[in-house]
C-alpha cells in the first residue's frame, strides 16, 4: 500500500493512492519556498497578501461541497460537520485578511528615559514546514498558512497520509487564489524525510498538529537544529459539572462536547467530573443521550456522527475501552455493537487511577464519568493529567467559575459553554498538550521576528 492513499473508513474501500515524493522533488520544495520568501515577499505588502487569503477563503466557500465530500470519503467526517469545517476555515482566512495591518502594525514602547523612540516591528520569520493531522484537514491549513503567508513566512505543507485529496484541493486553491509557486508547497513526505526538512537550514520554523509520540520526535530535532516550534498535541480534557439550572442542557453540551468529529477532537470534553449531588441524574441523562446515538452513513445529512477515521485508530480505541474494563471500569451505556470503524458512544465510570485509561486520551465517541465530593477533589482530578489542552467548567456561582478557572492546568477554560472556537481566540495548551498558539493575535505573534528598532 502506498504511504498516501483515500481509504475510506465506511467502506474500506481504497479510494486512491499518491507517491510518495521523492528527496530530490523535496529539496526542490524547499529551494522553492525558500526563494519565494527571498524574492517574491519583499515585492508584496501586508494588504497584498491579504487580498490572497482573502481570494483563499472565497474559493472555499465556493467549493464548499466539493471540500467537504473528499473529507467525508477521506476520514468519515459526518457531511453537515464537514461542511461546518469548510466554514470555519474560511471565517478564519478572512478574520486574517480583515486583520493583518493591525495585527502587524508597529509597536511603539515607551522610553524611561524619554529621549528618541523604539518600536517593535514585525517581520517575516522565513520558511516554516507545517506537519498537518488528519481529524480537521481543512481548519488545521488554515490556522497555520492562513496568517503565516500573510506575515510573510513561505509554506511547506506535509499533510497527514490519510488526506492526500485534501491535500492536493487545498494547494490548488492556493495556486487558484494567485499565490506563486513556492509560495504554498504541499510535500508528500514520510517521517524519514521530515528530519532532513527540519535540518535544511533554509526552514527557519516547525508547527506540528498531532500526537504526543510525534510532538516529542519533531520537539527532539527542532531542538537539535535550532529552530523554532509550536506543539498542539493530544488532550484530555476535563468537563467539570458543580452546579446548573438546566441539568438537560448541560447534559446536551455534555454530549456534543463528546461526539464532535465523532470524538476525535484534541480539545474534546472526555472526563466527566461531576459533583456528587449532580452525579446519579447526571450520569443516567448523560448515558440515556450518549447510546441514542447511533453512528451513520457519513454521507447522509442526517448522521451524528460517523465511522472512526481508519481501522488502526478503531483498533487502538477498542483496545483501550477493553483493557478499562479488564481493569475494573464499569461500562454504564453501549450503543450497540461496533461494527467494522463504526464504534458505538460508549460511558465508562467507576475508573480508578490505577487504571490505565484514568492517564489516556480516547480518541473517539467513549467518554469517562467521575464522582467527586468537592470544588477541591474536582480541581485535582481535572489536573492529574500529564495533558492540559482545553477544559470546560459548569456551574451557576460566578466567583466559584472564576476560582476554578484560575486553578485549571489547561490552556484554554470554557465556562457554561462548549463549542465555542472562534477565529480570534487563541488555540493551544500547556504541558504535554504542547506550547505555543494558533489562531487569533497570538497565533500570528508566533512565527514573526520581533523585532527592536531603537532611535536616538
Amino acid at each position: 500500500m502506498a504511504d498516501f492513499a483515500v481509504i475510506n473508513p465506511a467502506t474500506g474501500e481504497t479510494v486512491k493512492e499518491y507517491p510518495t515524493i521523492s528527496d530530490g522533488d523535496l529539496n526542490a520544495a524547499v529551494g522553492a519556498a525558500y526563494d519565494s520568501w527571498k524574492q517574491w515577499i519583499p515585492t508584496t505588502t501586508v494588504s497584498e497578501r491579504a487580498a490572497l487569503i482573502r481570494r483563499v477563503g472565497e474559493l472555499h466557500g465556493e467549493r464548499r461541497e466539493e471540500l467537504a465530500k473528499i473529507i467525508v470519503r477521506e476520514m468519515g467526517k459526518p457531511m453537515e460537520q464537514a461542511l461546518g469545517e469548510v466554514d470555519f476555515s474560511q471565517a478564519i482566512y478572512d478574520y486574517y485578511a480583515d486583520n493583518a495591518e493591525q495585527l502587524l502594525a508597529d509597536e511603539p514602547i515607551t522610553l524611561l528615559d524619554g529621549e528618541g523612540s523604539a518600536i517593535i516591528r514585525r517581520s517575516p520569520y522565513g520558511v516554516l514546514l507545517g506537519i498537518m493531522p488528519w481529524n480537521f484537514p481543512y481548519y488545521q491549513v488554515a490556522r497555520f498558512a492562513g496568517p503565516n503567508l500573510i506575515i510573510g513566512n513561505t509554506i511547506l505543507l506535509k499533510h497527514a497520509p490519510q488526506c492526500p485529496e485534501s491535500a492536493l484541493a487545498i494547494a490548488q486553491i492556493y495556486a487558484d487564489a494567485g499565490f506563486p509557486d513556492g509560495a504554498y508547497n504541499n510535500i508528500f513526505a514520510v517521517p524519514e524525510q521530515i528530519e532532513s526538512v527540519i535540518a535544511d537550514p533554509r526552514v527557519r520554523g516547525v508547527s506540528l498538529t498531532g500526537s504526543e509520540r510525534a510532538g516529542a520526535a519533531v520537539a527532539q530535532l527542532a531542538g537539535k537544529y535550532l529552530k523554532k516550534v509550536v506543539l498542539e498535541l493530544g488532550g484530555s480534557d476535563p468537563f467539570i459539572l458543580l452546579s446548573t439550572d438546566d441539568l438537560d442542557a448541560t447534559v446536551e453540551a455534555a454530549v456534543a462536547a463528546r461526539l464532535d468529529n465523532t470524538g476525535q477532537s484534541c480539545n474534546a470534553a472526555k472526563r466527566f467530573i461531576v459533583i456528587d449531588e449532580l452525579y446519579d441524574a447526571f450520569l443516567e441523562k448523560f448515558t440515556a443521550a450518549m447510546t441514542a446515538v447511533q453512528p451513520g452513513d457519513p454521507t447522509s445529512s442526517e448522521s451524528p456522527i460517523g465511522p472512526l477515521s481508519s481501522s488502526i485508530a478503531t483498533e487502538r480505541l477498542d483496545q483501550q475501552v477493553q483493557s478499562a474494563i479488564g481493569q475494573g471500569a464499569r461500562v454504564v451505556g453501549r450503543a450497540g455493537e461496533r461494527q467494522g470503524n463504526f464504534y458505538p458512544p460508549t460511558v465508562l465510570a467507576e475508573i480508578t487511577p490505577d487504571n490505565p485509561v484514568y492517564q489516556e486520551e480516547l480518541f473517539g465517541p467513549v467518554a469517562q464519568v467521575y464522582r467527586v465530593s468537592s470544588e477541591d477533589e474536582a480541581i485535582r482530578i481535572a489536573n492529574d493529567t500529564r495533558f492540559g489542552l482545553g477544559s470546560y467548567l459548569f456551574t451557576t456561582d460566578q466567583e466559584q467559575a472564576e476560582r476554578v478557572a484560575d486553578r485549571i492546568e489547561a490552556g484554554m477554560v470554557y465556562v457554561n459553554i462548549v463549542g465555542a472556537d472562534g477565529a480570534e481566540l487563541p488555540f493551544g495548551g500547556v504541558k504535554a498538550s504542547g506550547f505555543g498558539r494558533e489562531l487569533g493575535r497570538y497565533g500570528a505573534d508566533e512565527f514573526v521576528n520581533k523585532k527592536l528598532i531603537r532611535v536616538g
